[in-house]
């Protein structure tokens, strides 16, 4: 039996159970709302009772101006996504506007910390790598906020985004790999409702299909160092070792290099190679000498800018899907092809 999934709770509903008006509704979750302790308890109990949640995206709209762009990150432990918030932060401060920062750990509901951000009457919603809700969406959709997705994207073509060419970036290195002479591929994948890690696996299993390879062993790291370690311990105490692993972005690449060569004692580009995605800086650090694929921060950042300050002039413009392309810097971590060149 398929489970139905429950459409949000209205006002209107509310104000029916509560046997009050929906403007009433409103002025009860309303800080300074005119309206009386009596009808504000009937509200109150009927909303809980129901499960609504009042709509913070038009109560940040009754005020139009705050001059400040919302930035929601699934923390900072990853220097990609500082470098991302830093880009952003820049090309706001000049024409005007600060970027509020909220942080999420985990990758759950974005709903409760939008709800936050909301209070503070922000003028744009940008969110990196973290999902939105459609209902979430169609609420700012609805009330005119613009929002949009960087380094991740979803089904919805309602809400604009902004990504790296994900799919052509695994499989160049699918093709790298190849080149180099490599037999026995595996694929570390980040969180399975990442956009960006699943269509790096894509682009990289299919490419590799495409040239008569079996798919490639697959380990799961999270984009967590610790959890890295321990899947690329997981591949290389298998039976069929890899000589070359993808991982879905450095963070993971660089923890899979701790074991390689800190714990196992290989060298990294000739007993197996290691190659990850970002482009961090310290992926270029002498002691990891990482094969990368480049994310185009700055031009990501400035299709992000552009899409929003678009949005701020017209706000009827269609949602925008950009797709950036992106470029394999080869480093010492993996094996560079002898005759083909990438």
């Amino acid at each position: 039996m398929v489970e139905r999934i429950r459409r949000p709770v209205t006002s209107y509903e509310v104000a029916k159970l509560a046997g009050v008006s929906q403007s009433a509704v409103s002025r009860a979750f309303t800080e300074g709302g005119k309206v009386s302790d009596a009808t504000r308890e009937k509200v109150k109990l009927a909303a809980a009772h129901l499960g609504y949640r009042p709509s913070f995206v038009a109560r940040s709209l009754i005020t139009r101006r705050s001059n400040m762009i919302g930035v929601v990150v699934p923390g900072l432990m990853n220097p990609f996504y500082a470098g991302l918030v830093d880009e952003l932060s820049h090309a706001f401060n000049e024409m005007g506007y600060r970027v509020l920062l909220f942080s999420m750990q985990g990758d759950g509901d974005t709903d409760p910390i939008l709800e936050d951000i909301l209070r503070h009457r922000v003028e744009a919603l940008i969110l990196v790598s973290t999902m939105l809700s459609s209902h979430f969406a169609e609420e700012c959709q609805q009330n005119g906020l613009p929002v949009l997705l960087l380094n991740r994207k979803n089904d919805s073509k309602s809400v604009s985004s902004v990504t790296s060419d994900n799919l052509a970036g695994g499989a160049q290195i699918a093709d790298f790999l190849v080149a180099g002479g490599h037999q026995r591929l595996a694929f570390m994948a980040g969180l399975d409702s990442s956009s960006t890690s699943r269509d790096r696996e894509k682009g990289f299993c299919d490419r590799l299909h495409a040239q008569g390879f079996a798919p490639p062993l697959r380990v799961q790291g999270l984009y967590d160092l610790e959890t890295a370690m321990e899947a690329t311990r997981q591949l290389l105490r298998g039976k069929e070792r890899p000589d070359g692993i993808f991982c879905a972005n450095d963070i993971m690449a660089i923890g899979a290099l701790n074991v390689v060569v800190g714990e196992l004692g290989l060298v990294a580009g000739q007993d197996i190679s290691v190659v990850g995605f970002d482009n961090i800086p310290m992926g270029a650090w002498p002691l990891f000498s990482l094969t990368t694929y480049v994310q185009p921060v700055n031009d990501m950042v400035a299709s992000a800018v552009r899409i929003i300050t678009q949005r701020f002039d017209d706000a009827d413009s269609p949602a925008v899907q950009q797709v950036l392309s992106g470029k394999l810097v080869v480093r010492n971590s993996a094996r560079r092809p002898t005759q083909t060149e990438v």
